[in-house]
């Protein structure tokens, strides 16, 4: 019984690990079979068996699709069957991805970060009237509070505005007469409560009880 042993080192790897072992033999099976009639079967209760994995899509057509997709590739594309779907390419399975150019942006104010642009890019494209002003202040109280998040201490609101300014191209200026934004107090203080809630709860301090 002991030389009956198998060793996962001595093993082949699986292709779709998540169905597992039996079913990766099955399909080995299947493909030695030389009669075309017992290999459709033995193909037909495979697929049967991958979708009891996940007995609420098996009958999802799209996902028997699938199915079958798995069932040629688990076989290296070898098993000769009748499939009710077209039968998956090895060259197009095989085919690397292309690259894909990830945007390489170097923001002069890197606290701010990529977001805040895009939402100061849309706010210069709306037209100038109410919705707009309160955008901007939106956008302004944000850059207040990642500022903030960055320097840990104060702020004048006159940076935050030369900061708009810039960052905006001149298409948006603030002033000392535009509404103030929010104290800079208030926006740590929000920012440290985020921070806690998202934290774990630390455990309880321990406590030496004198025995009576």
């Amino acid at each position: 019984m002991i030389e009956n042993l198998e060793y996962n080192s001595d093993r082949e790897d699986l292709i779709i690990p998540e169905y597992g072992r039996h079913i990766h033999k099955m399909v080995n099976q299947a493909i030695e079979c030389n009669n075309k009639l017992e290999r459709n079967n033995m193909a037909k209760a495979i697929i049967g068996v991958m979708g009891n994995l996940n007995p609420h899509l098996r009958d999802v057509p799209d996902f028997q699709h699938k199915l079958w997709d798995q069932l040629f590739i688990m076989s290296q594309f070898q098993l000769d069957v009748d499939s009710p779907y077209p039968k998956p390419s090895k060259e197009i399975f095989e085919q690397k991805p292309e690259k894909l150019n990830y945007p390489q942006n170097h923001p002069k104010y890197r606290f701010y970060g990529n977001n805040i642009k895009k939402m100061i890019d849309v706010a210069v494209s709306w037209e100038d009237g109410e919705m707009k002003s309160q955008l901007v202040y939106v956008i302004a109280n944000h850059m207040k509070k990642c500022f903030l998040n960055w320097n840990k201490d104060t702020v004048e609101d006159s940076v935050i505005y030369e900061h708009l300014f810039e960052l905006s191209n001149g298409k948006i200026s603030l002033d000392s007469s535009s509404p103030a934004l929010s104290d800079s107090k208030d926006l740590i203080s929000v920012s440290h409560r985020k921070n806690s809630k998202s934290g774990k709860k630390g455990k309880k301090p321990y406590r030496n009880y004198k025995r009576k």
